[in-house]
């Protein structure tokens, strides 16, 4: 075991040597400094583990000292030493850093009080080491995990883009019409997700995701997908700013390209332009998505015609988020996707 190295700086060089024998006895090593210069100096010069400093001393007193050591860049315990029974000075070095005090005295109960507060301190200073040690750790520890999951997002993000490319290959290579549009549908939803992990990925912040960001880089694929030169689809999109967990982005994500490329595809006519307007709202207790067009409209309430895969996916991701979808149609159709904060 490693004996404790203290340095003791006091005026008074018979109360050292005194120290350091009864200090010896205690289990500790003991190097004296007759001034707060020479003291200073051998703490410059090599390591202790723990200083004992006295108050009273000619050309600075024990509070200066002790403020120049509190100073150094990786400053050791102090006990203070004072043979003034004035509470102040003890405040006042306790305030300045001091770990402990101790009332100087001639005799075996002082360097017995003396003992106890050096191994007092040690004890704390070794606490605040492991603390400090372990602080690191579990930062560094955080900070590949962050790394990690970066990378997961990227490597994601790359893999659906190559799943989208292979997609879009088949897409150009089947004959009917429906195929190929449940194709195009399937790598728009591809996308919508690849999007997310993309930005997770360039982002500082995993846990959550700005929705008014997100969305507008799938609503800008959505117009790229569904737009021909003879018919473009243009949609308008305003937005509140709005945090979500990652999850609850998706699922938002899932819902606006379903019902935004189902706007884009049976609206309008497909050799007629059209708009798409698509607005996002805070309210008190939710936020509201409305997705509108001035196209043919729908009868009876229900949804827009479609496959069923999407109309499928919509109600899934909406029960993941407890939220409610309204459809109503006047000169065009409206859905309303109204969605309540997470606790």
């Amino acid at each position: 075991m490693t004996v404790p190295r203290v340095l003791y700086i006091d005026d008074d060089e018979a109360l050292i040597r005194l120290a350091q024998k009864a200090l010896k006895r205690r289990g500790f090593e003991v190097t004296g400094a007759a001034s707060a210069d020479a003291g200073l100096a051998l703490l410059a010069a090599e390591p202790f583990d723990v200083v004992t400093l006295d108050h009273t001393m000619p050309g600075r007193d024990g509070l200066d000292t002790l403020a120049e050591l509190m100073a150094l860049p990786h400053p050791p315990p102090v006990v203070y030493v004072t043979g003034s029974d004035d509470s102040r000075i003890a405040v006042a070095a306790l305030k300045a850093g001091a770990s402990d005090y101790v009332l100087k005295a001639i005799g075996e109960e002082f360097f017995d009080l003396l003992a106890s507060s050096l191994g007092h301190a040690l004890e704390r200073q070794g606490l605040i080491a492991a603390r400090l040690s372990a602080e690191e750790e579990l930062r560094a520890s955080n900070e590949r995990l962050a790394a990690l999951v970066l990378e997961a997002n990227h490597r994601v993000a790359n893999s659906l883009q190559i799943v989208s490319s292979f997609i879009q290959i088949q897409a150009n290579a089947v004959t009917t019409p429906e195929a190929r549009t449940a194709l195009k549908d399937t790598r728009q939803r591809v996308q919508t997700i690849s999007r997310l992990h993309r930005r997770l990925y360039t982002s500082d912040d995993i846990q959550t995701v700005e929705l008014k960001e997100y969305l507008a880089t799938v609503l800008s694929d959505i117009e790229d997908a569904w737009s021909t030169e003879l018919a473009p689809r243009a949609i308008r999109f305003s937005a509140e700013t709005l945090r979500l967990p990652t999850d609850q982005a998706v699922s938002v994500g899932v819902v606006v390209n379903e019902l935004v490329s189902n706007a884009c595809k049976y609206a309008y006519r497909e050799d007629q332009p059209g708009e798409i307007r698509v607005s996002m709202t805070r309210g008190a207790d939710a936020f509201h998505v409305a997705i509108e067009d001035d196209g043919v409209g729908f009868s009876g309430g229900t949804a827009p015609k479609g496959t069923g895969v999407g109309t499928k996916l919509v109600d899934a991701m909406a029960r993941s988020l407890s939220a409610t979808v309204s459809y109503t149609t006047d000169g065009g159709a409206r859905v309303l996707l109204t969605v309540p904060y997470g606790d």
